[in-house]
């Protein structure tokens, strides 16, 4: 990549971070299977003394969620689970009794509830960040709000319904996520800064990240926010590393291409969500069904502290690119602005 093409790369990514003033931002861009740019922007602290790293580690969010289902999609081609068999069949004391399939929960039409818009749940993370409930105190969410809708009949993002594909994993092959990630992922791909997290004390090298939950002004939650409060479980990982397991999945590299035209395969339309053009939900996948650079999937996340999002462009400039961006203050998809900043300039090149 020339020097013109990256300094314009740079030029995008300052401007999107000054409209939503945050401090810096690690991004990286794979073409065609190869990491072709890596750079991180910014600061990693408010007084912006400190630049922000090209390796720096952040909390991947919701992004986890498609990894999360690359392992069950896994456990499918294996025989171990079917897409289209309800989760009591695997699990007989599930909290909810009505039948909900794994395609269901996997695309959030499961109706499932979810607990980020209860009072308890916000209460309980701004008085007690470093002690979170337990799985099965965010399961007792589901089984006392019930099903906001029967399963297959509309849509509902739910953090419960990933929670209960992670514990459903470790319940069928007696292995924590952390060895599905090994297998599918870190292994094959050689990548070395990816993991679950599963305690403070194995976030000790996260980038600082900025919120305003604890408080009227921005903290460092980096060590405060313990990863169990993202009941499905939570990876940290870097912009490249992120980057390059988006693109070996899109591509065919972990799954079976067949599996992964159902993960890509939209099962509820939400319609325009800018940058996106008409966002479908598929199988823990996002897809932009209208977007001009070609089929765009991959998945955004966000909470206290960090904006990510990771998306591959099946036809960006004519070539297959994935694009990962990680913010290191939270924000309303600002990951997602800075990836299709991106997007834009490899387009115009």
């Amino acid at each position: 990549m020339n020097q013109g093409i990256q300094s314009v790369l740079r030029g995008a990514v300052e401007l999107t971070l000054a409209q939503a003033q945050m401090p810096g931002a690690a991004i990286a861009i794979c073409i065609e299977g190869k990491p072709s740019f890596t750079m991180g922007m910014g600061h990693q602290d408010l007084s912006q003394t400190i630049p922000l790293s090209i390796d720096a580690s952040f909390y991947i969010y919701s992004v986890t969620k498609s990894l999360i289902a690359a392992a069950v999609l896994h456990q499918v081609s294996e025989g171990c689970l079917g897409l289209d068999a309800p989760i009591q069949d695997y699990w007989s004391d599930f909290p909810v009794a009505t039948p909900i399939t794994l395609r269901q929960i996997l695309s959030h039409s499961s109706g499932l509830p979810d607990y980020g818009g209860l009072p308890a749940y916000n209460e309980a993370v701004k008085a007690t960040p470093s002690a979170p409930w337990s799985p099965e105190s965010f399961l007792e969410v589901a089984s006392s709000r019930g099903l906001l809708f029967d399963p297959g009949q509309s849509w509902s993002y739910s953090n419960i319904g990933y929670l209960a594909l992670k514990l459903l994993l470790e319940k069928v092959t007696g292995q924590p996520m952390q060895d599905h990630l090994d297998k599918l992922f870190l292994a094959p791909l050689g990548l070395k800064q990816t993991f679950v997290a599963a305690s403070l004390d194995d976030i000790t090298g996260l980038t600082p990240g900025y919120t305003s939950i604890f408080s009227d002004e921005l903290e460092d939650m980096s060590q405060r926010y313990h990863p169990g409060w993202v009941s499905h479980g939570v990876v940290v990982s870097t912009a490249a590393e992120l980057a390059t397991m988006m693109h070996a999945l899109i591509t065919g590299h972990i799954l079976d291409p067949t599996l992964v035209e159902q993960m890509a395969q939209p099962v509820h339309s939400l319609g325009p969500h800018p940058p996106l053009q008409n966002v479908g939900c598929g199988l823990g996948l996002f897809v932009d069904t209208a977007s001009p650079y070609g089929r765009v999937a991959g998945h955004n996340g966000g909470g206290p502290g960090y904006s990510i999002a990771a998306f591959h462009f099946s036809a960006l400039a004519g070539c297959p690119t994935t694009i990962a961006a990680a913010t290191n203050r939270e924000g309303d998809n600002v990951g997602v602005d800075v990836a299709y900043a991106l997007a834009r300039v490899l387009a115009e090149a």
